[in-house]
């Protein structure tokens, strides 16, 4: 039985703020073709025709048919999924032998699959017209009259055990239980493929990078049903970077590229140092691809010469986005930004949002609309590789039941990187607010603050996690020159994400947010965009935007000191696209500094979420569990994004 020509690890992929968004990099571009009538949005066919085109050189039309035997559901599935011949039934080939050439590959595939699956005695069996396909001429004719049947059987056979394990080489130092192979073990082909490329890793960890795997020996003994497996790996020698070359660099300064990757010439090679210099360099914004590459030698100094290349994606971008809830109204919003304005990757980027509407009594009223305006400048790689000096300008103004302000805040912030999933920053922020609430109209602040922050980021992707927590913490001391009033903020947040099942199809996500605010003396004294409120789509769901708040005799809500939110939420993918999400939210604002969780409010729900390449689309319907008088029944909101 033939060995596929290579086995391939398979590897999967496993939210940002509230609202549908739409960006697109300047110049905004439209394409036409005449041969295709169909739009799709999300991947889902909005109208136009499915039909293949059919500009193929003499088209064979085919069926198929897979008996798998005795397999299993899990492997029946997986041959399914492996067969191109299955999955391409609707698509013609080219020629009569286009078709065998396609069995064939099909039959090496399947192969695969099996010893994938430790199943190194199956048996594949492809006939095309009656016919088997190693029987069949050069060239093959096939009566065309009618869809060519093909027919696939697959005998499974019984399941191998691993052997003996023999390593070579440097890998002759290591132990291969480490890496999963061990007598008895699991046999399948990715299991020890994984292995060797592990084996290979740990020793280019110490600082090897000429190490390659030099043998990958299997051996199926039939009688036994067992799997004796050879890995060779040869180290070569210690070796530090040697020099760093930038190329494809044109608007961005090569320099600048070299410097932020972070890999200096005589540090010590590190495979993973290299993967986190290509990750570093994406996030800029400027590249739509980055490669980091090894020379495939050392230099005449002993030293790893390694070469970055790049290519430049478009630097202007714009975008328009809109979002929606039935208890607050929907809103839009747009921003126009530039991510390489001196030629370093630094960003501008201004923007502009209109909130409430539909809330409007009067289309005329549109001074009751909330509006927000600002610019923020990003400068990465500010003194050092790790550092990045950011500012802006933003004004608003903002009209809730509890009450109206309007904001002009300036900040200039430095977060310094101390780890790959660490990061600690501080700056200092001057905000002017006008306020009219529960305690007067017309209460002026101006606020000199000094935030200061930490934030542990482990998640496997930011968009939707499936593993890992992120935490926040931040201590804000502030005086209001105007009230000349001392206070200050203390607020810390943890989510966290477990995954289970195949491929991650279910994930536990918790979410826990506390706040407190301490000095200031009245309540009154601390500006209302300062105190704390609970509620809406980014807290409880199920109640209204800042409904959750302590209040006076009058039923005035003014805000709290102290909060405590948790949410909840069993993240469930139907399918590969399709999720459902059921959530239940809890929170509680109180006046006093420590929460007394005298009155907690609670929300539960179901979502649904449609996966996309850039995040999944978010559907939410949540409920009060105790409303107060006159709160909705219910509650939706929309967006991009996991809630949290």
């Amino acid at each position: 039985m033939p060995r596929p020509s290579g086995w391939t690890l398979p590897k999967f992929s496993h939210a940002f703020r509230l609202g549908l968004l739409l960006t697109v990099a300047s110049p905004l571009s439209v394409g036409i073709t005449s041969q295709a009538y169909a739009f799709e949005l999300f991947g889902i066919r909005l109208f136009g025709s499915d039909e293949a085109d059919r500009d193929i050189i003499d088209p064979v039309d085919f069926s198929i048919a897979l008996d798998t035997g005795d397999a299993d559901r899990a492997l029946k599935k997986s041959l399914e999924r492996t067969s191109l011949l299955i999955a391409d039934e609707d698509q013609p080939v080219s020629g009569d032998l286009g078709l065998v050439i396609k069995a064939r590959d099909d039959r090496d595939r399947l192969i695969a699959t099996l010893y994938e699956n430790a199943l190194y005695g199956g048996i594949v069996t492809v006939t095309i017209d009656g016919r088997d396909i190693d029987s069949l001429p050069p060239n093959p004719v096939f009566d065309r009259s009618r869809p060519v049947p093909v027919a696939i059987s697959v005998q499974p056979g019984p399941t191998f055990e691993l052997g003996d394990i023999s390593l070579e080489g440097d890998a002759a130092r290591l132990d291969p239980e480490e890496f999963d192979l061990a007598p008895g073990g699991n046999a399948g082909s990715l299991v020890i493929l994984r292995a060797a490329e592990q084996m290979a890793e740990r020793l280019k960890e110490q600082g090897r990078p000429l190490t390659n795997v030099t043998r990958r020996q299997v051996v199926a003994d039939h009688e036994t049903n067992t799997v004796d497996v050879t890995i060779a790996v040869e180290a070569g020698p210690v070796a530090p970077l040697g020099a760093v070359t930038v190329k494809g660099a044109r608007a961005v300064d090569s320099d600048f590229i070299a410097y932020y990757s972070r890999l200096r010439p005589g540090q010590t090679y590190s495979p993973e140092q290299l993967r986190k210099a290509g990750e570093r360099l994406r996030t800029l914004g400027v590249f739509s691809s980055v490669t980091v590459n090894e020379a495939d030698g050392l230099d005449p100094s002993g030293s790893l010469p390694i070469g970055i290349t790049v290519s430049e994606g478009k630097h202007r971008y714009f975008g328009v986005g809109a979002s929606y809830s039935s208890l607050d109204g929907g809103g839009i919003e747009g921003y126009w930004g530039h991510r390489n304005l001196f030629g370093q990757a630094e960003s501008l980027r201004i923007e502009g949002a209109v909130r409430g509407l539909g809330e409007l009594k009067d289309v005329s009223d549109v001074t009751s609309l909330d509006y927000t305006a600002g610019i923020t400048f990003i400068k990465p790689g500010a003194f050092v590789p790790s550092g990045t000096l950011e500012a802006s300008i933003k004004g608003s103004t903002l009209e809730t039941d509890y009450y109206d302000a309007a904001t002009v805040t300036g900040k200039v912030s430095y977060a310094y990187e101390l780890t790959d999933t660490d990061i600690v920053n501080a700056g200092i922020s001057l905000a002017y607010d006008s306020i009219d609430d529960a305690f007067g109209d017309g209460n002026e602040y101006l606020t000199f603050g000094v935030p200061l922050g930490y934030i542990r980021d482990t998640r496997d992707n930011r968009l939707n996690a499936t593993e890992g927590h992120y935490g926040t913490i931040s201590l804000t001391p502030s005086y209001d020159f105007f009230g000349q009033t001392f206070f200050t903020s203390l607020e810390g947040s943890i989510s966290a994400y477990l995954g289970f099942g195949e491929e991650d199809r279910f994930v536990l996500a918790g979410r826990l947010n506390a706040g407190t605010l301490v000095g200031g003396g009245d309540l009154s004294a601390i500006p209302a965009t300062r105190r704390f409120f609970a509620g809406g789509g980014g807290s409880v769901r199920g109640y209204s935007f800042q409904e959750i708040t302590p209040r006076t005799a009058s039923d005035e809500g003014t805000g709290g000191r102290s909060y405590v939110t948790a949410n909840l939420e069993a993240r469930i993918g139907v399918t590969d696209t399709i999720g459902i999400v059921p959530f239940l939210d809890i929170g509680t604002v109180t006046d006093t500094t420590v929460p007394d969780f005298s009155d907690i409010k609670m929300g539960a729900g179901v979502g649904l979420r449609y996966m996309t390449p850039f995040g999944p689309l978010r559907l939410d319907v949540a409920v009060p569990l105790d409303p107060n008088d006159g709160s909705s029944r219910y509650a939706i909101y929309a967006g991009i994004g996991q809630s949290f």
